[in-house]
């Protein structure tokens, strides 16, 4: 790439040395400096530019001499915008560094509140993937975890009101009262109505701090998935239903006892139960946030979950998602107006 604006200075310097002296390229040399900044630094940028303004110098010298008017006016000009040039790339490094470091903040952010999920649990394989709808950030209100028990997985999904930076304490504190609490809890009623209490003060505390959270809360999903025997139990917290892959096609498990999302008791009282499905061994138990399921194309269609689901080849888990995600993307037009995460679970 360095040989392009130093190809561009000899051809032009060449070019207008072999014309007439009334016809002058020599202003054409700025266009090396200018297109150097795509590809190099401050440094690489300015010692192009100087070698512009001597192959600026070296054809004046040969036109007419250094001191006429319009050799002179050049040089100056070429200097000039050289400079604003070089100016503007350091400027543009110093976001390129402050930038970088912003996603080294939030890739650790990430690592820290939301871990990996394991590969494999057991008699499961699990995959994840996570589109967060800030640009500069990893990690936003979408929010899932796993727990190994002895003889079990349990897995949390949930979505925190609103996206990006700003939901993250919330979805950091259902996190961590998850991991504690899920070894505390079979039944993931129970766990959920725990995990109510812990959010619910953590509310509290935000509130004694100032902050208005009137209008915070977060649907989720809380399963329980015995390594004895091909169910599934789930406790619904206001949250998408998972959808089951099988030879047969992608259907939404039929939940019939959704609670309203965690945080919202306050409003009245909550009564939340498990239910049971199959979860055969061979199937694909998908679970996802409605980053996914709201996501519209530009004709304002949402994204067929379920059909394009069914459609693609399921494969592993991560496979599935892989061209799940591609899919999504393509749908959306490559930008994601919110948050996403999903989560696939096979069975052996």
């Amino acid at each position: 790439m360095v040989l392009l604006p130093l190809g561009l200075i000899v051809l032009i310097s060449a070019i207008d040395i072999s014309l007439s002296p009334n016809i002058h390229l020599g202003p054409l040399l700025v266009v090396a400096p200018a297109i150097t900044p795509s590809f190099a630094g401050t440094r690489l940028t300015a010692l192009v530019g100087a070698l512009a303004l001597i192959a600026q110098a070296v054809i004046a010298a040969l036109h007419g001499g250094l001191l006429t008017p319009n050799h002179q006016a050049q040089l100056a000009a070429l200097a000039v915008v050289t400079g604003v040039i070089v100016a503007y790339t350091r400027i543009h490094e110093r976001h390129g560094r402050e930038l970088d470091r912003v996603r080294t903040v939030s890739d650790a952010v990430q690592r820290v509140v939301m871990r990996p999920l394991p590969d494999r649990a057991g008699p499961l394989r699990i995959a994840t993937r996570y589109l967060a709808a800030d640009d500069e950030a990893n990690v936003g209100g979408d929010l899932y975890a796993a727990a190994r028990t002895p003889r079990a997985t349990r897995l949390l999904i949930g979505d925190v009101r609103g996206k990006g930076l700003a939901a993250v304490g919330d979805a950091a504190a259902l996190l961590g009262a998850f991991r504690e609490l899920a070894h505390q809890h079979e039944d993931p009623a129970a766990l959920a109505d725990a995990l109510e209490a812990s959010y619910r003060r953590h509310l509290a505390e935000l509130t004694a701090g100032g902050q208005d959270v009137q209008e915070n809360f977060t649907t989720a999903l809380v399963l329980d998935l015995p390594d004895d025997r091909p169910t599934v139990r789930v406790a619904d917290c206001g949250h998408p239903p998972p959808l089951l892959l099988t030879p047969a096609g992608a259907a939404p498990l039929p939940l019939r006892r959704a609670a309203p999302p965690l945080g919202m008791s306050a409003l009245g009282p909550v009564e939340r139960r498990t239910e049971e499905f199959d979860f055969p061994p061979g199937s694909i138990l998908l679970l996802h946030t409605d980053g996914v399921t709201e996501a519209r194309d530009t004709a304002g269609a949402f994204y067929p979950l379920p059909a394009r689901a069914a459609a693609l080849p399921a494969g592993t888990p991560g496979t599935l998602l892989d061209a799940l995600r591609d899919d999504l993307l393509a749908h959306v037009g490559g930008r994601l107006p919110d948050d996403a995460a999903m989560i696939a679970v096979a069975r052996e």
